[in-house]
């Protein structure tokens, strides 16, 4: 299921990829209404959280517009807590309406919810929710790993980077990919954070295992692919 985030804080832009990632979601994002609208144009999505208040062109502006050609669910996300606000969205178009904070929980049931209105399939199974790599297992449910039928004991941190490993596996990740991705941080040259965390990572699933998945590329970053002896 493929989602676009329409979000101007890019904080929380962030945030909701990667959680709707970490859920087996496809997830593009745009900062603002008019970038926003473009990507709706250009690609098919089957879901998209729209934010109200964007820089440009506001969320109600860019849903009357998507309305005109095209009937993709839309789920709209505001500060703004007055019931006409609310009114107006469900009447100009949009599925539903979810106001901030919100808990993540109760987006992600949102989701579910107007994927299977839809008519997708998008309920979380058992094989939706393992990743594999040769004998290399990551169920993200359970939050456990296993590597030929060894638990692995990883942290919050070391999980996370395992399952943004597996899910690209045969394409090298640069440390600025996983630093943003994995650390919301900005990259610094001067930080080791990734080369620490990635050597604490082949400790668990590489050196006590003969056969090696987590491999160095020289001058480019981390690749997890089996490779032929």
């Amino acid at each position: 299921m493929k989602i676009l985030v329409v979000e101007d804080e890019r904080k929380l832009a962030e945030y909701l990829k990667r959680a709707l990632s970490e859920h087996n979601y496809v997830v593009d994002v745009a900062s603002d209404g008019v970038s926003g609208l473009h990507l709706a144009r250009e690609t098919q999505y089957d879901l998209i959280l729209l934010d109200v208040m964007l820089p440009g062109m506001d969320g109600f502006a860019v849903l009357h517009e998507l309305r005109k050609s095209d009937r993709v669910p839309v789920l709209m996300l505001t500060a703004r807590d007055k019931v006409e606000d609310r009114v107006r969205g469900l009447q100009d178009g949009a599925d539903d309406y979810l106001v901030k904070p919100f808990a993540l929980s109760e987006l992600l049931a949102r989701v579910l919810a107007l994927g299977r209105r839809r008519g997708h399939v998008v309920a979380e199974t058992s094989r939706q929710n393992v990743l594999k790599v040769g004998d290399l297992e990551l169920d993200l449910l359970r939050r456990k790993a296993s590597r030929a039928g060894t638990r692995l004991d990883l942290t919050a941190k070391e999980f996370t980077l395992l399952a943004l490993l597996m899910r690209k596996q045969g394409e090298v990740l640069s440390r600025l990919d996983l630093a943003e991705q994995v650390w919301d941080i900005n990259f610094n040259s001067n930080t080791n954070v990734v080369e620490v965390a990635v050597r604490r990572l082949r400790g668990k699933v590489d050196d006590p295992f003969e056969t090696k998945i987590l491999h160095t590329v020289r001058g480019m970053g981390y690749v997890l692919e089996l490779r032929e002896e």
